[in-house]
């Protein structure tokens, strides 16, 4: 991995595997797998109540800065204000002390990477989860479905050049086969010459993406007036858009408020479903 990201300069975004702790150079972890893990820990401590406030604190925190990031995308000059108010999270997480070991484990984590989970708040264009890693991968993953068997090392190496080079043309809003005909070799190049502006990081995409999600959402609560189970109307929008991964499903729609509220509380964590806002 060191020499794979020799040189690299940027905010690396990754998940919490230990092996990238090496890395000298800054990091963002992914703030979908910490909620992922904290949910998992509140199903398995369902009346801890120290736990459920480390939970509900954070997860007030982090809806403030989505709330801002869907406002304004991802750009410093509206993060930084968080920078007070994450401050402020650790200052009441360290001050206390925690007696049951689901929440001591919690508030270890949280101090172990402090510098860690709110890296993006002081760049423009570093998001808060690694769900383009994951789009990425997805795409990779497909090609066992067009070989189905083995290939070959320089077969796969082929693979990998077209398959960045498409993505990169999707998260700069260009069609990758007018690019590929165009004979250009550098994409920003490519761009400047038709006189266009590259896509702003956090925006361009992730708006249609939102209202495409959120859209489909809706139409299908309002084809269940008694409303729907979170988990129900993640499994159906994930089979609808199979385009979009479920972490992303999952970001776009607990704001919505049409499940059935047995299964999804705020304030009060019940045991059967905790989600985490």
């Amino acid at each position: 991995m060191q020499k794979l990201l020799m040189g690299f300069k940027g905010v690396l975004v990754s998940d919490f595997y230990p092996a990238y702790d090496s890395m000298n150079c800054p990091q963002q972890k992914c703030l979908i797998h910490l909620m992922r893990d904290l949910n998992d820990d509140m199903l398995k401590n369902p009346y801890d109540d120290e736990l459920r406030q480390i939970v509900q604190q954070f997860g007030a925190l982090l809806k403030q800065i989505v709330d801002t990031i869907d406002r304004h995308g991802l750009k410093k000059h509206f993060l930084n204000k968080h920078l007070c108010e994450v401050k402020r999270f650790y200052r009441w997480l360290l001050s206390r002390q925690w007696q049951s070991d689901a929440a001591a484990k919690c508030k270890q984590r949280f101090e172990k990477n402090r510098k860690k989970l709110f890296t993006f708040l002081g760049y423009d264009g570093v998001p808060w989860n690694n769900n383009n890693a994951e789009h990425a991968m997805k795409a990779f993953a497909a090609l066992r479905d067009v070989i189905e068997g083995t290939t070959t090392a320089s077969g796969i190496e082929e693979y990998l050049v077209l398959l960045s080079v498409s993505e990169t043309c999707r998260y700069k809003d260009l069609d990758v086969l007018e690019f590929f005909l165009s004979e250009e070799k550098d994409i920003d190049g490519f761009l400047r010459s038709r006189g266009r502006t590259r896509a702003q990081p956090g925006r361009s995409n992730e708006k249609p993406t939102q209202d495409r999600i959120v859209r489909t959402a809706l139409e299908i609560l309002a084809t269940h007036p008694a409303g729907l189970g979170f988990s129900s109307l993640v499994k159906r929008l994930y089979e609808l858009l199979p385009h979009e991964s479920e972490n992303t499903i999952r970001i776009y729609t607990w704001k919505l408020p049409a499940w059935r509220p047995q299964e999804v509380s705020l304030g009060f964590v019940k045991p059967k479903l905790v989600m985490l806002r």
